[in-house]
């Protein structure tokens, strides 16, 4: 299994700290969920079929003429790979790893191409796997650019797959809308901007053969009766949504500023901010040892993620943790 953010678990035993006592900033989901409604009580007594409505929610908030409901991304992610007869991949990297990792379990050819160079390859691939934005570095690629490598692909029964679940604070449109065109699949996370991870709730926009086909390898009830009604009201209370985003944005920024006050040049989206650090692996136990838990990523892409505090009190623990970074290594 891939490691991931989130493991506070990990943490709090090698660390010695209980779980109580850290600030998570390693996973890039929003600190401030949706309030969550209560749920009618025949949600956990009935068998969870499909509910068209919560697809046409989706499909309003999400602009896309057709949309699966899944129990997270992570579920489409693992079955995407199944769905094609074995061909050349390439997936954006670095990007989240789940992505590489599935392609490269079903014989499939698997490389990995960074963004500077992925308008030269896309003729040299049946399947394109990008994050848009992406993660864990925030690169951007812009619409118009992502349509035009579609159009290549579809030309021979290629598929480009965008992972947009990063994307409901940016102000760029989401491929969504062009979603019923053969070949493109684009991937929307109710975890990461609603707070919302442990509902296990994404969808897949694409064309109905393909969302058709899906549906029969993921089987039934695989969204629970309880996710299915809380996503209905997060999807459509429009003021929270427009609230939400204009306070991350703002918290986003506070972010960069923070960093780049004490010489860390991130890049990233409204939720994250990323960069590549030489020492990363001294910069993670340090902020662990402060009770502060970020993402470390120690290979092809060595470098840090962290996410929003949730806090006033956590925004101040954050700085001082990089007050004392500064003056460890300069």
């Amino acid at each position: 299994m891939l490691e991931h953010g989130g493991n506070l678990r990990d943490a709090a035993r090698a660390y010695g700290r209980p779980l109580e006592q850290w600030i998570d900033l390693s996973t890039g989901i929003n600190p401030h969920w949706y309030p969550v409604p209560a749920t009618a009580p025949n949600a956990w007594h009935r068998l969870p079929e499909a509910d068209p409505a919560l697809a046409a929610a989706a499909c309003r908030y999400y602009g896309a003429p057709a949309m699966l409901p899944v129990a997270g991304t992570q579920a489409a992610i693992q079955a995407l790979p199944r769905l094609r007869a074995p061909g050349r991949v390439i997936v954006a990297a670095p990007s989240y790893a789940e992505h590489a990792h599935h392609w490269g379990q079903h014989g499939h050819s698997l490389r990995q191409v960074p963004y500077a160079q992925l308008h030269d390859a896309v003729d040299d691939c049946e399947v394109l796997v990008v994050c848009n934005p992406n993660n864990p570095t925030g690169a951007r690629i812009a619409p118009e650019l992502l349509l035009a490598w579609h159009a290549r692909l579809a030309a021979r029964g290629g598929w480009l797959v965008v992972d947009e679940a990063f994307a409901d604070t940016e102000n760029a449109p989401s491929l969504g809308t062009h979603a019923g065109q053969t070949g493109l699949i684009v991937l929307r996370s109710v975890g990461k901007f609603f707070g919302l991870a442990g509902l296990r709730l994404g969808f897949v926009a694409a064309a109905p053969t393909l969302l058709n086909a899906l549906a029969a390898m993921l089987g039934p009830w695989t969204v629970s009766g309880p996710a299915q009604q809380v996503a209905l009201a997060a999807l459509a209370d429009t003021a929270w949504q427009q609230a939400m985003r204009a306070r991350l944005q703002l918290e986003g920024e506070r972010l960069r500023h923070l960093l780049a006050r004490h010489a860390i040049a991130g890049s990233g989206c409204a939720l994250f901010q990323w960069w590549p650090e030489e020492r990363a692996q001294d910069f993670h136990r340090h902020m662990a040892e402060r009770g502060i838990w970020v993402r470390l990523f120690r290979h092809a892409a060595r470098g840090i993620r962290l996410g929003l505090p949730p806090n006033e009190p956590a925004w101040q623990q954050l700085e001082q943790a990089l007050i004392a970074w500064n003056k460890e290594n300069t």
